[in-house]
């Protein structure tokens, strides 16, 4: 059950927070001749990372001349990839509810079902864990590349040190570093359920039949068939009658069975 309600929310929670992102970092340079400044230089990017694509225009402090320049890196494989898994997940997670609620029956007929769900639960726990290793990986060269100061090193202007380069605003990443903890998060969660999963599968029944215990409640030779019983029990052995007499010494009908010890008597 957590499954199903968790799944869903932390596979919208880690796309959301990553796909839907947008920033932008404000640059200062103050230039030695104070007309060719510029205070506000912004820079704006958004998912999906492509960096290098990112352009915007610099003072040389050099007259009014101006040049361009992009921002470095491209970090797009590793964010489309997490979204992209994201995506899948949730759509899976909700395909599965469904499954769950309406189609019991059908989920367990065969056994299919289980094992379809088993395999696919490991698959998505494994492509969480890469996702996510990977985008947390991404995102810091994301840090690294729209940090102001490397940024303004890109800017021949502030290379010279009669011109002052100075950060305005730096980008907040809380939404991105968001992203990454719901992703291990959403790994952590499908692992542990693969174990629940797994006990639905005929693997797991079939593994818990064990072999009787042939030691368990087998007859004892000596407790039914032996002396308890026919040796000197009350039915049979000695203690039956007929086998030496009760009376006497050639006694009555009993000493040497039935018929023999009668006619000695007779005899005497």
């Amino acid at each position: 059950m957590c499954m199903v309600i968790f799944a869903p929310l932390f596979a919208i929670f880690a796309f959301a927070t990553c796909g839907g992102y947008s920033g932008g970092l404000r640059l200062s340079v103050d230039c030695a001749n104070k007309s060719e400044s510029d205070f506000n230089i912004d820079i704006a990017f958004a998912y999906p990372f492509r960096l290098h694509q990112v352009n915007f225009d610099a003072p040389t402090c050099e007259g009014k001349r101006r040049e361009k320049l992009s921002l470095i890196g491209d970090f797009s494989s590793s964010a489309e990839f997490f979204v992209t898994i994201a995506v899948f997940a949730f759509l899976y997670s909700l395909a599965a509810t469904v499954v769950y609620i309406f189609f019991q029956n059908k989920y367990r007929e065969n056994n299919r079902g289980p094992l379809i769900d088993f395999i696919v639960t490991v698959v998505f726990s494994f492509l969480w864990l890469v996702s996510s290793s990977a985008w947390a990986k991404g995102l810091s060269d994301v840090k690294i590349a729209t940090d102001p100061d490397e940024v303004l090193l890109l800017m021949s202007a502030c290379k010279q040190q009669s011109n002052k380069c100075l950060p305005v605003r730096s980008p907040v990443m809380s939404s991105l570093n968001t992203s990454v903890v719901f992703g291990f998060l959403n790994f952590i969660l499908w692992a542990g359920n693969i174990w629940f999963v797994f006990k639905e599968t005929g693997w797991h029944s079939s593994g818990q039949r064990h072999p009787p215990d042939t030691m368990e409640k087998q007859p004892s030779g000596y407790n039914q068939g032996g002396y308890n019983q026919d040796s000197y029990g009350p039915d049979g052995g000695y203690n039956q009658p007929g086998s030496y007499g009760q009376v006497g010494e050639y006694g009555q009908s009993q000493s040497y069975g039935q018929s023999g010890p009668t006619s000695f008597a007779n005899q005497i």
